[in-house]
Order: structure tokens, then sequence, then C-alpha cells
């Protein structure tokens, strides 16, 4: 299971949010190069990478930082936040990303993600943001009527590889993730890597997600927080 260390882009800097809140927002750096730096330092294998103002907004205001964490990076980085066009996916995989996210645009706009995985292949992943079970999007700001795991199956169908799951209740919260939601979403869908996102605060919700049979888990708050280190979880996971 591959451990990604997260960066939330807001107004260029690094921070995190409490249930996909705006209003309830922690800047911990304002150097979001040298934080990804850090990241990759203490053994990150890939970083995730948030446009909050992208995701809010559908406009980015962190290309630029966005280009310099990937120049300066020898890890690779996927990058999810109001990516809602083949113009921008060429762009961002221009500058050197490795994988996008798509998110609102997927749930809108299905034939979107069709037409991205025909000419990007697994380049492209979706997010799938739940929040009891129904799919949020705009930045968390809506949710939809539709249910999480069959709009899993339907991206499957597509030929997408990689879904990022997060359950909104418990991002940002350190309360655990929600292991019945992910063990549901990896079972739902065998041919895609199903990486998990909220909630992780120990080295033991690390280790209850990878039993789930996930790809991978996104580590956010617990790393700006210090209930994990990522080097020794790094570690852990491959002993």
């Amino acid at each position: 299971m591959i451990l990604y260390p997260a960066i939330d882009l807001k107004d260029g800097c690094c921070v995190r949010l409490k249930k996909g809140d705006f209003d309830q927002k922690t800047v911990y750096f304002e150097n979001p190069v040298e934080t990804a730096l850090m990241w990759q330092n203490m053994g990150g294998e890939f970083l995730h990478l948030v446009d909050l103002d992208g995701a809010k907004d559908g406009i980015s205001k962190n290309v630029a930082v966005i280009e310099g964490i990937v120049k300066a990076l020898n890890i690779p980085v996927e990058l999810g936040g109001g990516i809602r066009s083949m113009e921008q996916l060429e762009r961002y995989f221009s500058m050197g990303v490795e994988r996008a996210i798509l998110g609102t645009a997927a749930l809108k706009n299905p034939e979107f993600v069709r037409s991205a995985v025909q000419k990007y292949g697994d380049k492209i992943a979706v997010g799938i943001d739940a929040k009891d079970g129904a799919v949020a999007v705009s930045g968390w700001l809506e949710v939809s009527d539709t249910d999480a795991v069959t709009f899993a199956k339907e991206m499957e169908q597509i030929g997408v590889k990689h879904i990022i799951y997060t359950d909104i209740d418990t991002d940002g919260m350190m309360c655990g993730p929600n292991l019945k939601g992910l063990s549901a979403m990896v079972n739902a869908v065998p041919t895609v890597g199903i990486i998990s996102s909220g909630g992780v605060a120990s080295q033991k919700d690390l280790e209850c997600i990878q039993k789930t049979g996930a790809a991978g888990a996104i580590i956010g708050k617990a790393l700006y927080q210090k209930t994990i280190n990522l080097t020794e979880a790094v570690n852990a996971l491959k002993g």
C-alpha cells in the first residue's frame, strides 16, 4: 500500500480544512514547495496535491505553485481540484503532473472522463467524496443524489483505474477512517485501485486501511500535527 502525504493549497499556502469547511481552515506552512520536499525527504513515495481554490471556484490561483512543486520533486504528484477540461489536463500533464484527479467534472460530465481515459489512460483518477454514502461535489459544498458505490462502478466501466475515496465526515477530524465505507468501495470495484482519504490519525489506522485491500492511503492532518511520522509509517507498512 502506498502512502500519499497530502498538501492542500489555498491562496498559495499549505492548509487543512475540517470536513471540507472553508471557514475551518488552518494554515500550516506558507511555502508549499518546502513542505513537499520535506515529505519527499521523509520517504513519501507519491504526493497528493489538492487545489482548494480550483475545487471551490473552478478557477485555480495556484498554477505557479503547483508547477514549482512538481519541478522540485523527484517523486510523482497527483493533483485534484477544479480540473474540468481537456485543456487543463494537457496543461498539468505538460508541467509534469503524473496523475490528475477528476471530481465534480466526473459526476456532472461522465463523457469528459471517458475522453480523458481514452487519451491518458491510468494517468486519470476519479475522486469520490462521500457524505452519508452520497457523492458531494464543488468543494463539498453540494451533495448529490448519486450513491458513491454506484458511481464507482460506473467509473470502473469507463476504464478508470484509480479512485480516491474520501469520507467527508471523517476528513480532517483525526477520528479514524470509515472502514465500512472503504471496504464496500474496495469490494465493489475489483479492477480499480482505491486510495483511502480522511480520518487517519495513527499507524493503527493505516494498518486497518491496508487490511481492506486499499491500494493507498492519504495522510494529511496527522502528519501536520505529528501523530504520525511519515518515515516510520512507510517503513512499518513495508515491513
